[in-house]
């Protein structure tokens, strides 16, 4: 625990820049398969969407993801290790994150159905799933900064 205690705020930093890095990948790979429903399966914009979409889930979402929860654990063990565990906004934000993860989960199974051509939602789906993370992110962000319970 002094570990964390002495490097609180670099861990705090290191987490915000993994969750930033992990946000805009959550905010981007659903708008591109919004754009993915529409192109012609097979054709060059297809193919160009499937190298896109793998390789923000595979070189900035996956390690971000990691990162924010090896960060978000140490920090989490330090707010259990002071008492603040006990307080309403952090587990507010904690189910948040689940939320954020499950979606993760989900990209990539969606990455994988284009892959291989089977996809089988449409724009509205994606365009509804592409506001997940924008709720979640505003749920969190007032929990950490106003701590309003």
């Amino acid at each position: 625990m002094e570990l964390i205690e002495n490097y609180f705020l670099w861990i705090k930093a290191f987490h915000l820049i993994a969750v930033f890095a992990w946000m805009a990948g959550l905010f981007y790979l659903p708008r591109l398969f919004v754009y993915h429903t529409q192109a012609e399966m097979d054709g060059e914009f297809d193919q160009k969407l499937k190298i896109m979409e793998r390789r923000l889930l595979n070189a900035i979402m996956n390690p971000a993801m990691i990162l924010s929860w090896i960060f978000g654990g140490m920090l989490l063990a330090y707010y259990i290790h002071t008492g603040t565990m006990a307080q309403g906004w952090l587990h507010t934000k904690l189910l948040m994150v689940v939320i954020l993860t499950i979606m993760h989960k989900m990209c990539i199974l969606h990455t994988r159905q284009f892959a291989q051509n089977r996809n089988k939602k449409s724009h509205i789906y994606y365009r509804i799933f592409n506001e997940i993370p924008t709720v979640c992110l505003i749920v969190i962000v007032i929990c950490v900064i106003v701590k309003p319970f």
